[in-house]
Formats: C-alpha cells, structure tokens, sequence
C-alpha cells in the first residue's frame, strides 16, 4: 500500500459441495458432464415444480459450519430474486436473515483470527459461455448457457472485513479451502469452480471509518486473488488521491490484463426483493444429528500443523512451508517418512516443493514416498532422480521400484563412476589443481559435468567421495 493507506478486505467463499445430487432434487452432482443432460422440472424451475431438501447437503453445511466454530442454529430459506440467464426460474434459494452457521472465526498461521459472520446454504447457478470478442457479455456474439449447475449445493462463507493485506487474503483463502477438503464436503478445486472467492476490498486512512467498498467477482485461483486485492486497492488509493470518489460496485477481474473493470453497479440486499421460500419449512438441525456430524470431524488443519510442528522437533521449518504441507494434505507424508528415521528437513522440503507446488500427491501413495527418500538418503538416488521419481508417481502412481526401473535409475558401480570421475578430471586440469589446493566450491562443478557425463544417474555425495579419494 502507498504510505498512509490501509486496505480493508472481506471475502465471499463459495463452495460447492460433495454431494451425489443436486440441493433440492434428485439430479446427479457431478462435474464435465455433457452440457444440460443434468437437469430436471425442479432445477430448471418449471411451474408445478417442488424442492425437496437434499439431507446430505446440511449435513456437510454443519459440518462446515463446526470446523470453522460456527453457531449452528435454525434456518431459513428464502428467494432471491435476480433476472440473470444463468438462473432459469429467475430466482435463486439462498438463505437471508436466519443463516444455518453464524459466529465463528478461523485463525490463520501468522496468528491472525478473521471472524466467519455466516456460513449458509443456498443452490450454485447455470453457467454462461460467451462467444466472440473478448469472452465477455457486453461483446460477445452469442452466449451459452449450461444448467448443469443450476441447482448444485453450496455453501456461502463470509468472512468479517479483518484482512489486511493480498499476501493475508491468499492465506486466509488457501487455509479455508483445507478445512473444507479436511471436513469432506468440497473437493476445493477452483480450477473446477468448485471453489471460488469474491473479494471485497475498500481502502481508508488508519482509524476512519470503513470506505467505499467494491467487489471482485469469480476470482477462481489464489494467484488472482491476490494480484487483483492488490491491484484494486491500488487503483482506490489513486482515485482518492486524485480527489475522485470510489463507487460501490461489482467489478471484473482480467487476469491477462492484470486489472479489474466495472460489471455492474453494486446491489444492495433490498434490490433482490428477498422473500420467504412458500414451498420449504423452517430447517432445524436436530442436537443428534449435530452431534453425530462432530463425532465426524477428524483433525482440522490447524490441529495438524500443531502435531506436525512438535514432530519435527529442532527441524528448521518456514511457516510458509508448514502451510503448503499442511494445506495440501501432505502431512501424514512427511510424518510417516520422519517415523522411518528419514530426515525431517528432507521429507518437509519434497513434500513442499515436488508435491505442494505442483500437482499435489496425486496418485502417489505415502509408502512410495517413503521408499524413494530413503533410498535418496541412503545415497542410492540422487536428489534430482528423486524429484524427478516423486513427479512420476504422482502423475502415475505406481511402486517405487517400477518408477525408479522405468528411469533407469540404476546405482552406478564404484567401479564406473571412478572411470567417469577420473575422465572428468582429465578434461579439465586447472579446476582440479585448484580443488586439490582447497577451493571446495568447486565440488559443484565436477559433480554437474559428472551427472552430464552419466545422463543424471550418478549420485552427488557419490562423487563427491570419489573426488576426496583422488584429491
């Protein structure tokens, strides 16, 4: 932020839930299917149509709702009255001034605690495809619509107006979505929508009161989140300080451009004309049921990044690092390696950075994780082979036998590698008289014309010592 300036952020998380059917009818909940084959009279809204509560989806709303240490309480539905193509009936069921989860708060790893001001259920939206021009409505050639969606359940989260920062919102994002996956009612995959985030972001002089708020709509990744919290607080800075005025309202976020633009003028509560739903009672989660779903619960996020953090003892660890482990669900990894005697600096650093930054455990398995670090401790393979092994069986699965087989990651023979060291040095007579008189550094060196020379399949500390022998 520019000196003198302090942004105020709040987020809308919408999550779908993992459900075999839709919220209010018997159609299948399931994602890429051909577009409107999952649809019937009640999610598509045609007259005569009944909803009938899906029993799973409040199950997992209070189960949402628990994790994030909600008051769970009676609720109510009401319409929602908006006239988007995306919504056939031209309502939308949600829930207004009696949410089912209310009062709660999640804190983050830095120490902050963002309150939750409601947690409630409502029915996801069709989904428009715009053709031509930029992809957008105002100058597309003709839209598409999918109800597919129409009808999906969801769970709208929002938070209290507490994030200070694009770096905090990322966090607070990235640490929700693990409770949601830690709770089994999301997937969390905003590359699928399962997940997506509204920000709302205002800017003030520290101690006004709050500004002028304007929101982001369909951020789908902690990436764009954070580049445009960042750019549109910015852009209010400016406008202020240019004596402008900021304008409530919804706007876009253009991830080529790396800026947001208005959609439309912001709507207040009273322009949805909220009603009562006629056709749903009053929906009160009984004590039982309450109790059995948090009988349920395993260990959230922060309960595993507790364990995980006394485990690893003296072990150096970022919380950066934790968080990536932690919210990628790749703790049970790094403690199984650590009870193996692997080392915990080792297992948290490959689980961090060749499983967290990329695409996850995928379909790797903990006891192949296990065996590719300890063969890589043992010095049996090189830590590049076992990055490399680690992405194979991720994207594979597999052994880690069949993997390492299938790279040909056979450990060289002493004997080989001598013959491949001693040419290395051959070839390059002035590095080696100043190796031999102490210049350490150049260790690193041999061992990247050694590992060319062997197509990557020497082992580092295997040269190394080979080196010491000669020196």
């Amino acid at each position: 932020m520019r000196d003198g300036w302090e942004m105020v952020i709040g987020l809308e998380v919408h999550t779908e839930l993992l459900t075999a059917s839709k919220l209010f009818c018997g159609c299948a909940n399931a994602f890429g299917a051909e577009p409107n084959t999952q649809v019937c009279p009640v999610c598509l809204g045609l007259p005569g149509s009944l909803p009938v509560l899906n029993e799973r989806a409040v199950e997992l709303a209070v189960a949402i709702g628990l994790a994030l240490h909600c008051t769970v309480a009676p609720s109510t539905f009401h319409r929602k009255n908006y006239f988007y193509p995306d919504m056939p009936k031209d309502f939308q069921i949600s829930q207004y001034d009696l949410p089912i989860n209310a009062g709660g708060y999640l804190d983050l790893s830095d120490g902050t605690r963002v309150t939750i001001e409601r947690a409630h259920l409502e029915e996801d939206t069709g989904k428009s495809t715009h053709l031509g021009g930029t992809g957008r409505l105002h100058d597309a050639e003709r839209s598409l619509v999918d109800y597919n969606r129409a009808g999906v359940p969801l769970v709208e989260i929002v938070s209290g107006p507490d994030i200070r920062s694009p770096e905090q919102a990322r966090r607070y994002a990235a640490e929700l979505r693990a409770v949601l996956v830690a709770t089994g009612a999301s997937d969390g995959r905003m590359e699928e929508g399962s997940m997506r985030v509204d920000a709302n972001v205002s800017v003030r002089r520290p101690g006004e009161p709050l500004g002028t708020r304007c929101e982001i709509k369909n951020l789908n990744s902690l990436r764009s989140l954070q580049r445009a919290v960042a750019y549109e607080a910015d852009r209010q800075v400016a406008l202020l300080e240019d004596g402008g005025r900021v304008r409530q309202e919804t706007r876009h976020w253009d991830d080529g451009l790396g800026q947001t633009s208005t959609m439309r003028v912001k709507e207040e509560a009273e322009d949805y004309r909220y009603f009562r739903e006629p056709d749903l009672t009053e929906l009160v989660p009984s004590e039982a049921m309450v109790a059995r779903v948090r009988a349920a619960l395993g260990p959230m996020p922060a309960e595993r990044r507790a364990a995980l953090t006394a485990l690893l003892g003296d072990a150096e660890a970022t919380g950066d690092v934790l968080d990536t482990v932690i919210q990628g669900g790749l703790d049970a990894f790094v403690r199984a390696a650590i009870e193996e005697g692997i080392d915990a600096g080792l297992a948290l650093a490959r689980a961090a950075n060749e499983l967290g930054d990329a695409q996850g455990a995928g379909r790797l398995d903990v006891p192949a994780f296990v065996e590719v670090l300890a063969r890589e401790s043992a010095g049996r393979l090189s830590a590049t082979q076992a990055k490399t092994v680690l992405g194979d069986l991720a994207r594979a699965g597999g052994t880690a036998d069949d993997a390492i087989a299938a790279r040909g990651f056979v450990p060289m023979s002493s004997e080989a590698l001598g013959a491949v060291v001693a040419t290395v040095i051959g070839e390059h007579p002035g590095e080696w008289s100043r190796y031999v008189a102490g210049e350490d550094k150049l260790a690193q060196f041999f061992i990247g014309h050694v590992m060319k020379a062997t197509h990557g399949q020497a082992n580092g500390q295997a040269v190394v010592a080979e080196l010491e022998t000669r020196r």
